[in-house]
C-alpha cells in the first residue's frame, strides 16, 4: 500500500545502516520488513547483495574448527574499521557548522542586518539550510546548526517575536533558556542556551520555506526522534522509585522558576492604541505612524528610538495587512453573493464597497 510507504523507506535505511556495522542478520531483518510493507527497487538490490555476503561468508567445516575462523574476524574486524573512517562531508561543510557555532546572536546566525526585510532574511535562510540540512551535511554538528538557522528565521520572520527579540536581546529568552535545551528547537549560542516557544520543528519550517522538500528524510527524522522518545520513556521506567524522584527534582525547579519568573516579565513599551497607562502619543519618524508610551517613556527607556520606531511600523504594517485582507474578502463574498441572486444594485454596492486598511496599505508601500 501506498501509505507504508514511508515506513518501508525508514527500514531500508535502518538496514543501510546495519549493513555499514556489519550486522547482517539485522539489516536481512528490516529489507524482509520493508519488502511486505512496499516494494522498493533499493530493498530488493540490498537483499541480493546481502545474500551474495552471506554465501561468501558462510564458513566451512575447517574453518569452524581450525584457525581460520579466528583470520576471518580480524579481516571482517578491519573492514568495518575501514568503513567506519570514512569521511562522508567535505571540508566546505564543516566550515559551515563551525561558522553558524561561532555566532553571537540571530542576525549573525543568518549573516544578515539588524534593518533586513523578511525577504532577505528568507533568502539567506534558505540559502543556509540547504547548506546545513543533515541530509546532505554529515559534518559533525550539522543538526545543531541546521536547528539553529531554523530558530533564527523563526524569530526574525515573525514580526511579535522579533520585536521582542529586538528590544530586550537575550534577557527575552533569559527565563527560558534551561527549559529550551531540553527542548527539540533549543540551541547552544556561545555556551550559552537560548530558544524560543514554537510550534513548528526545524524540519517542518524547512519544509514551509521549500515547499516540502526532502518528505522522505523528515517524516524519517521525526519518527527517529518520536523513537528516541520512546526508548529513553522504557530507560527511565527501569529505574527504582528512588533515581525517578532525583530525576523530577530538576524539572520541578524548572517548573518553579518559569512560575517565580512570571511575576517579572514587564510591560510593553508601547501600544498602538490610547490607554490609561499609555497616555503619551508619539508619531515615527518614517511612516508617521501613532503609538503611546507610559509617561516616564524618556526617563526609563534606554534602549535605541529608531529600532523601537521599526517594530511599531513593522506590526503597524502587519495589522493593516490582516485588516485588508479581511475586507477584501467581505467585499469578494459581497460580489459573489449579488451574482448568484442576479441582484444588479446589490452587485453595485459590492463594487463600491470601501476597504480602507488596503487603501492605507498601498500609501505606505508607496513610501
Amino acid at each position: 500500500m501506498e501509505s507504508n510507504r514511508d515506513e518501508a523507506l525508514r527500514c531500508v535505511d535502518i538496514a543501510r545502516n546495519a549493513l555499514a556495522e556489519g550486522k547482517l542478520d539485522r539489516a536481512e531483518k528490516f529489507l524482509q520488513k520493508a519488502e511486505r510493507l512496499y516494494q522498493t527497487k533499493d530493498a530488493k538490490e540490498l537483499l541480493e547483495k546481502l545474500k551474495g555476503c552471506n554465501k561468501e561468508n558462510q564458513p566451512s567445516a575447517e574453518e569452524n574448527t581450525g584457525p581460520y575462523k579466528r583470520h576471518e574476524k580480524k579481516s571482517t574486524s578491519n573492514a568495518d574499521s575501514a568503513k567506519s573512517t570514512e569521511v562522508e562531508y567535505t571540508s566546505d561543510q564543516l566550515e559551515a557548522v563551525k561558522k553558524v557555532k561561532k555566532c553571537k546572536d540571530y542576525y549573525e546566525v543568518l549573516g544578515v542586518s539588524k534593518d533586513a526585510t523578511d525577504s532577505e532574511i528568507k533568502k539567506a535562510y534558505k540559502k543556509l539550510a540547504l547548506q546545513l540540512h543533515p541530509d546532505k551535511n554529515k559534518a559533525p554538528g550539522s543538526v545543531e546548526a541546521f536547528k539553529a538557522v531554523g530558530n533564527a528565521a523563526a524569530i526574525l520572520t515573525d514580526a511579535e517575536k522579533r520585536k521582542s527579540y529586538d528590544l530586550y536581546g537575550e534577557q527575552t529568552h533569559s527565563g527560558r533558556a534551561e527549559h529550551a535545551a531540553h527542548n527539540y528547537s533549543g540551541f547552544q549560542f556561545g555556551g550559552y542556551s537560548r530558544g524560543f516557544d514554537s510550534e513548528y520543528t526545524p524540519e517542518e519550517i524547512f519544509s514551509m520555506f521549500f515547499g516540502g522538500s526532502f518528505p522522505q528524510q523528515n517524516v524519517y527524522m521525526r519518527q527517529r526522534r518520536y523513537q528516541r522518545t520512546g526508548e529513553n520513556h522504557a530507560q527511565r521506567e527501569q529505574q527504582n522509585s528512588y533515581a525517578a524522584l532525583i530525576n523530577l527534582l530538576p524539572i520541578l525547579l524548572l517548573i518553579m522558576l518559569s512560575m517565580m519568573s512570571s511575576f517579572f516579565i514587564s510591560d510593553p513599551i508601547y501600544s498602538l492604541q490610547p490607554n490609561q497607562k499609555y497616555s503619551v502619543m508619539r508619531k515615527t519618524a518614517n511612516w508617521k505612524v501613532a503609538y503611546y508610551v507610559k509617561d516616564n517613556f524618556h526617563s526609563e527607556y534606554q534602549g535605541s528610538v529608531s529600532r523601537l520606531e521599526t517594530a511599531v511600523e513593522e506590526e503597524y504594517y502587519q495589522n493593516l495587512k490582516h485588516k485588508c485582507f479581511r475586507e477584501r474578502q467581505y467585499k469578494e463574498s459581497m460580489i459573489m453573493k449579488a451574482r448568484n441572486f442576479g441582484d444588479a444594485n446589490m452587485y453595485r454596492k459590492a463594487q463600491n464597497t470601501a476597504t480602507p486598511s488596503c487603501d492605507d496599505l498601498q500609501k505606505l508601500q508607496s513610501y
